[in-house]
């Protein structure tokens, strides 16, 4: 990353329609996405093991913060399902948070409690938050999928009504 990008890996399920959504906010620069968290090297779509579908997302903090893209990310996708995903179900489709940096995990920890505290999602997140390991690209295929293919599979929708407050903040 340069001095005015940051990366953020992030995994909620399919990661086609992760990467449709978040790519169209502003201050995004790039995505692609791949498979990460696991215990695969060179992972690849056939071969993954254990690993998580995620997107790696570079982004211009000063149009877009870590933390605004978390809330985005919780508003997208259910994080009270453990290893689901609308129809998609397994360890690949787990929600995941994959921190570069102690002030990552710091934010992404934060917004976990807010979003439990808000009570928007009718369970407890079972989001994990680990430390960004490698990243293998996935193929390309993948790669902006739902561009390529408008009618494609995805269960990953923007809740227009979903507004995370943070603690202390009225709901309102």
């Amino acid at each position: 990353m340069t001095e005015t990008t940051e990366k953020a890996i992030l995994a909620g399920g399919c990661f086609w329609g992760m990467q449709d959504l978040i790519r169209k906010r502003p201050g995004v620069l790039d995505t692609r996405v791949g498979y990460t968290g696991g215990d695969v090297p060179n992972a690849t779509y056939r071969n993954h093991g254990t690993h998580a579908e995620a997107i790696e997302i570079v982004y211009d903090p000063e149009k877009l913060s870590y933390r605004d893209l978390l809330e985005f990310f919780f508003q997208v996708h259910d994080p009270t399902t453990k290893n689901r995903q609308g129809n998609d179900v397994g360890l690949s489709y787990r929600s995941a948070i994959f921190y570069t940096d102690e002030q990552q995990r710091r934010v992404a920890e934060d917004t976990i409690t807010d979003v439990d505290a808000s009570g928007l999602w009718p369970g407890k997140v079972v989001t994990e938050v680990s430390p960004a390991g490698p990243f293998w690209e996935a193929e390309p295929e993948h790669q902006d999928y739902l561009e390529r293919n408008p009618g494609g599979y995805t269960c990953h929708f923007v809740r227009p009504e979903w507004k995370l407050p943070r603690r202390g903040e009225s709901a309102d």
